[in-house]
């Protein structure tokens, strides 16, 4: 065995990566992408446009006898004006499937972020950084790399004290889903702790994580990008985006959601596919958007502004949206026996709010994260659930 200091060095390639779309070559290395080049030409705004580029689920996998092992990455993090920078992203390595170490990148770029309505951002730019992992076992083992949910990363560059081989494929199934910050794992405390990686870890497949914080808004080449990629399972989590930015009307929300159902199934004709409501979330489930953010109290949380009495002018609510995504999956499930519905609140509901209450008003902590994890899997995966894994 080589010293630790004795590294190889490993290029970056697209084999060695999950959980991406696309991969872009910078000036430094590369930079995955969740959504595919002609999605991205499409994006209206820099919230998507900085969610996408955050690697929620992306993960590098590979195989080897190495002890150690370095990544340097040129990380982008993101800072609110006139708040404390947050902590730096965390990147977790797993053994064989289960969490051994955590690193982090100090240093790097920082956009910041000058109007939290409009998400208006300036970059300043700053260096590379390398997270090491040291004292790994010295034997033949599975090593994925989650990089940080909420940080845009670049990957320059991959050391180990021995050599990388391809990851084996374990014939696991894909699992694609798309949804919103929750689902992109905000207030999450690492990587592999988002509620989707939790439960994709318990259902025993791999993860495509299309969650963009407050971005899940029924775009269509969001559906498009889902058409194209391939996977035998297939989750939406639909409607709190929707009515916290106050996007549309009832009258518009049901033949987009139509619209998206129809994209998906041009390639995906019979994957299982289930559509997700809202988890509970009190400031909205009876008051439209649009939702503010609220410093009242010196802490960040947020109010929805809307007037509920509009409501039977079409204004949306969560509970609105619920009524709705039931009545379209049931109308549509005629004729699509692999469609299906869940409740968003039989993942986070009234009991989970009094044990786990959300922070700021709209996203879990990380023990909410753990609970909707727990509740997905066991609904979704279990052996009476839409995407059970079980074969015997």
């Amino acid at each position: 065995m080589n010293t630790e200091h004795d590294w190889t060095t490993t290029p970056v390639t697209a084999d060695m990566l999950r959980g991406f779309l696309d991969l872009e070559v910078t000036a430094h290395g590369l930079l995955p992408h969740r959504l595919p080049a002609p999605a991205r030409r499409q994006i209206p705004d820099e919230q998507l446009t900085l969610a996408e580029a955050q690697p929620s689920g992306v993960r590098l996998v590979f195989r080897t006898k190495a002890t150690a092992i370095e990544l340097d990455t040129l990380p982008t993090k993101r800072v609110y004006q006139g708040f404390p920078a947050p902590a730096d992203g965390v990147y977790d390595l797993l053994v064989d499937g289960r969490l051994a170490a955590q690193a982090a990148v100090p240093g790097g770029n920082v956009r910041m972020i000058t109007d939290m309505v409009t998400q208006t951002s300036e970059l300043h730019e700053g260096p590379v950084g390398t997270a090491r992992f040291t004292g790994l076992p010295a034997r033949d083992k599975d090593i994925e790399i989650w990089l940080p949910h909420t940080e845009i990363t670049e990957l320059i560059a991959l050391r180990t004290n021995a050599a990388v081989d391809p990851a084996p494929d374990r014939g696991r199934k894909v699992w694609l889903h798309h949804g919103s910050s929750i689902s992109h794992g905000s207030n999450a405390a690492h990587p592999t702790a988002i509620w989707p990686a939790l439960a994709a870890a318990r259902g025993g497949v791999e993860l495509v994580n299309l969650g963009f914080g407050g971005s899940a808004l029924l775009d269509p080449f969001t559906a498009r990008a889902m058409r194209d990629t391939p996977a035998d399972l297939i989750s939406l989590k639909i409607g709190i985006n929707i009515v916290n930015t106050d996007a549309m009307r009832l009258r518009a929300f049901a033949p987009a959601v139509h619209g998206f159902l129809d994209t998906i199934r041009e390639g995906h004709p019979t994957t299982p596919l289930l559509v997700v409501s809202p988890v509970l979330c009190p400031v909205q489930e009876g008051t439209p958007g649009p939702l503010m953010p609220d410093f009242a109290n010196g802490t960040l949380k947020f109010k929805a502004t809307g007037d509920p009495a509009e409501r039977a002018a079409g204004r949306l609510t969560l509970i609105v949206i619920r009524e709705e995504l039931a009545r379209i999956v049931g109308q549509r499930a005629v004729e699509d026996p692999n469609l299906h519905y869940l409740d968003g609140r039989e993942l986070y509901g009234e009991q989970d709010y009094a044990e786990f209450p959300l922070p700021d008003e709209v996203h879990p902590d990380p023990a909410g994260h753990h609970r909707i994890g727990e509740n997905f899997a066991q609904l979704a995966f279990g052996d009476d659930g839409p995407f059970a894994t079980k074969t015997a």
